[in-house]
């Protein structure tokens, strides 16, 4: 099942107006991942699906890796990760591995909310780099995100698109999804949500 879909942006402020404004409803929520240097925002896709509106945060200092989904290097607004979720993350990761893709190790994410909560999940380490590949993500006993963000908007469809599609349609078997994966020039993500194309 679809967890969540990543949009970054070079600024998070201005990227909540433009979605606002395209979509009719303003992220919120969210916060700071510490230690990586992006903060976020979140807007509901469905019962137990969100959109993660992420950037840099000034509030932070520069971390000492890159920081994750190549947030660095966006210019402009893109879909650049999406999650897969499940209820144990070590098997769903070794599964896949079994089927011919490793994910990469399991690893603790972390996030302070803006009332000073941590909120805490595990994922698998492909999320760092994000692109068309889904990463694996387990809530735990934290509630999904999606409960808490602002509703109103659906997640219609969800395709990739890359110039070599049975390579990534492999990968996507592995991991035991059936999104589809379309023949394109460039690696994309293209979403449908609420009528609407999000690339």
């Amino acid at each position: 099942m679809i967890d969540h879909l990543v949009y970054a942006a070079p600024e998070l402020e201005a990227a909540v107006l433009a979605v606002e404004q395209r979509f009719g409803v303003r992220a919120a929520g969210g916060g700071q991942h510490l230690g990586l240097g992006t903060h976020n925002r979140l807007l509901a896709l469905g019962p137990r699906t969100y959109l993660e509106i992420i950037a840099p945060d000034p509030g932070q200092p520069d971390p000492e890796l890159p920081r994750p989904f190549g947030v660095d290097g966006v210019t402009e607004p893109r879909l650049v990760g999406w999650a897969i979720t499940c209820d144990d993350i070590v098997r769903a990761r070794d599964g896949a591995a079994a089927r011919g893709f490793d994910p990469g190790q399991v690893i603790d994410g972390q996030r302070r909310t803006a009332s000073g909560e941590v909120l805490r999940w595990r994922l698998t380490s492909n999320a760092l780099v994000g692109g068309v590949v889904p990463f694996l993500i387990s809530w735990g006993d934290t509630p999904s995100p999606a409960l808490s963000a602002p509703g109103g908007l659906v997640l219609e469809s969800l395709h990739a698109e890359h110039p070599d599609p049975a390579l990534i349609a492999g990968q996507f078997a592995a991991l035991g999804t059936d999104v589809e994966v379309r023949l394109g020039s460039v690696p994309a993500l293209v979403a449908q949500i609420s009528g609407q194309t999000l690339r």
